[in-house]
């Protein structure tokens, strides 16, 4: 198994990026490995680690369509709802809590609501 190329930080050769750089071109990596790596050295840890995809190989990212939509609305929907009193909180639940506020903590709800 051949190690992978290393560059340092913002010293990468043409023609490599990673995911993000990837996606804001309209890419995704397509199924190929991992072409090289970029380190950014810290003081006092391990460096920093990027991986990086050939851009020649890369494939256009593949479009939504409305089932895709459908499903990602119903998702984030679910992620609103909160599973005590089954309403619409108007914002993502924390995990931390696992309900709504008002259900979190009744005692600090308004006096009429």
């Amino acid at each position: 198994m051949a190690a992978l190329p290393v560059y340092r930080w913002r010293l990468a050769p043409d023609g490599y990026a990673t995911r993000r750089q990837l996606r804001a071109r309209g890419l995704r990596p397509g199924g190929q490995d991992v072409a090289a790596q970029l380190e950014r050295p810290r003081r006092r840890r391990g460096p920093l680690v990027a991986y990086l995809y050939r851009i020649d190989r890369a494939k256009p990212v593949r479009p939504m369509t409305p089932a895709r939509w459908a499903a990602l609305a119903k998702a984030n929907a679910a992620r609103r709802t909160c599973p005590e009193c089954r309403r619409d909180a108007g914002y993502v639940i924390p995990p931390s809590l696992g309900m709504c506020t008002p259900c979190a903590f009744p005692d600090n709800t308004p006096e009429g609501s």
